[in-house]
């Protein structure tokens, strides 16, 4: 009898080893995606130096730089969850002279249907003032990319330059918006925009044999033409001071949904 009860109990130790085995070696899959951003002005395409545009209030202009950045993503998932990309992973600067920098790579999202991306334009005060250690790559001071203010310890969100007859001719008729500010203490100015996008009527699906690509739209006529109208003759030159937050509120309306292409 005894002998019945030991092999009895020793069968039920050993099933459940091996389930609690099966649980602990169960691997998630996961799989990658990448987000291509296709700078733009109006229907056309955004090209430096050599177009001219017109914006709300009548002036044409060309542009000569147009840099911003994107971080803290977070993707939506069709049941309603959210994949945090890891914060270390989750800093990009995109540069319209540099093509490379307009498609972003993410990897190790679980495998799924996503729905949505949520991002933040600009760079969040706990990243700015962490360690110099903990700010590398684009984050990088020392890269001397043109998106880091040293007198004002701090980045550059979003910077547009160009050129426009209505510029003033002591500045070589050329304009430019350096935009950046965190808000801190006894400092009114947050130009830290965060934007969700749908992507409407379809989904990337994250899997091992396919990388998804969700193609976003970003329109710089969005920065002079969104809820405060930017005239340039007005306001040629902007940086730290409370009229930039204006323009903040502008270029989050500057990204649009566009499609998702799919590469084996």
């Amino acid at each position: 009898m005894k002998g019945t009860i030991t092999a009895s109990l020793l069968v039920t130790i050993v099933v459940g080893l091996t389930v609690f085995s099966c649980h602990e070696t169960e691997v998630t899959p996961t799989g990658r995606m990448r987000i291509a951003f296709d700078n733009v002005a109006g229907t056309s395409d955004l090209t430096l130096s050599t177009s001219t545009y017109l914006n709300a209030a009548g002036e044409s202009f060309s542009v000569t730089k147009f840099n911003y950045f994107v971080s803290n993503i977070r993707l939506r998932k069709d049941d309603g969850s959210e994949f945090v990309v890891p914060q270390d992973s989750s800093y990009f600067l995109i540069q319209e002279d540099k093509p490379a920098s307009q498609t972003i790579a993410l990897s190790n999202i679980p495998a799924g249907n996503y729905t949505g991306i949520t991002f933040v334009v600009g760079v969040d005060s706990a990243r700015s003032m962490a360690d110099i250690s903990k700010r590398t790559g684009v984050l990088d001071p020392a890269l001397n990319n043109g998106m880091y203010w040293d007198w004002n310890s701090g980045y550059i969100f979003m910077k547009i330059e160009g050129t426009s007859t209505v510029a003033p001719a002591a500045q070589n008729n050329a304009f430019f918006y350096h935009i950046g500010g965190f808000g801190r203490a006894n400092v009114k100015i947050n130009n830290i925009r965060t934007l969700s996008l749908p992507f409407t009527g379809t989904v990337a699906r994250v899997e091992s044999g396919s990388i998804p690509t969700v193609s976003l739209k970003t329109d710089v006529l969005k920065i002079f033409n969104g809820s405060t109208k930017l005239s340039i003759a007005q306001n040629p030159s902007v940086m730290f001071e409370l009229y930039s937050t204006n323009i903040a509120d502008n270029y989050a309306q500057m990204f649009s949904y566009d499609r998702i292409l799919t590469n084996q």
